[in-house]
């Protein structure tokens, strides 16, 4: 076991998987990498395979919900965390793998709390099972005595100096949606004299994102494309965001591009401050995803993800907001297919 803490560009997302197979692992059983996204475990997957040269579902796969690219030659296996857990219930010393890989543990989800904790009680009884740990924001010393104190490496990223601006918020505004669609508008056009370069703005949905973008397209922004990110995209379009381009790219993402990934070229980050957040409602008995503020480890991750970003536009509300995310889950519906008997 072992807890790598790097910064986000640091590479430890895609490099790790190849220094295990350096080092011999992958031949007793699979290396297992898990993404909290299927988007990300997709993504991970096809540039692990291009740096090796192999083409995806040979020596580099990935299962998700639905897409199996994984074949009978595969050495590296990406994966979403709920996959994973669904093999638990099938294989419950976890035979098939012989290294696991946890990205993005700061997230904590009861997914990823569950795979944590059965894996400090399977390890005791597979020693022979190699355990990494990673993520770009986590408390290494907290998750190093979860794990027996646990050896613990620090990998530094790069270093960019990064400016925030906090814009000014409009509070007797009657369409906040306007708003917000005009505060995008004005950062725009304040970065378009800046000078080029890429930019990434955060939305709270696919709605939103299919509406700014098309208000962006009426505005005929000069050698300027704009591109969406999320999940229900399809794997041609969502991979237009990492290929290469002549002039500027605007990418309009969820918070899929918050962790997990990291949009190549990006110079400028505008952030509204909201996002859709899972909740369940006890009165009803279902789960709901409204949209509500995030809380300041956004902008904080946002900063650190921008390993090649200058500015960074978030709304003055962000100033005062919580610096905790609220934990509340439904427990009861998401525990569901992880019990045991």
């Amino acid at each position: 076991m072992v807890i790598v803490a790097g910064e986000t560009g640091s590479g430890k997302t895609t490099q790790l998987p190849k220094i295990c197979l350096e080092l011999g692992r992958g031949v007793k059983g699979l290396i297992g990498h898990t993404q909290p996204r299927r988007l990300a475990a997709r993504t991970v997957a096809n540039r692990i395979a291009d740096e090796l040269e192999t083409p995806l579902g040979g020596s580099v796969g990935y299962k998700v919900r639905f897409n199996d690219q994984v074949g009978e030659n595969t050495l590296v296996k990406l994966m979403t965390d709920g996959i994973l857990l669904a093999e638990i219930q099938q294989d419950r010393l976890l035979m098939q793998y012989d290294t696991l890989i946890i990205d993005e543990a700061h997230e904590r989800s009861l997914n990823i709390d569950f795979i944590l904790g059965y894996l400090r009680e399977l390890l005791p009884k597979r020693p022979d099972l190699k355990v990494i740990i990673t993520s770009a924001t986590i408390d290494p010393q907290r998750f190093s005595r979860h794990f027996n104190n646990a050896p613990i490496i620090e990998v530094s990223g790069r270093t960019y100096p990064v400016e925030v601006r906090y814009r000014p918020v409009v509070d007797d505004a009657d369409d906040t949606d306007r708003d917000q669609l005009q505060a995008i508008f004005d950062a725009v056009d304040e970065l378009g004299r800046e000078g080029p370069g890429d930019i990434l703005i955060f939305m709270s949905g696919e709605r939103e994102i299919r509406d700014t973008a098309d208000a962006l397209n009426r505005l005929n922004l000069p050698h300027t494309e704009v591109l969406p990110l999320y999940a229900r995209l399809s794997n041609s379009e969502q991979n237009r965001v990492f290929q290469s381009h002549h002039g500027r790219r605007i990418v309009l993402a969820t918070n899929v591009a918050e962790t997990s990934l990291t949009v190549p070229g990006i110079k400028y980050v505008i952030d509204p401050g909201t996002a859709r957040i899972s909740r369940y409602s006890f009165r009803t008995k279902v789960q709901r995803l409204p949209i509500e503020p995030v809380s300041q480890p956004r902008p904080t991750s946002v900063r650190a993800a921008a390993a090649v970003c200058r500015t960074v536009f978030v709304f003055a509300c962000m100033r005062n907001r919580i610096s905790c995310r609220d934990r509340s889950l439904p427990i009861r519906r998401s525990c569901a297919p992880t019990w045991h008997r």
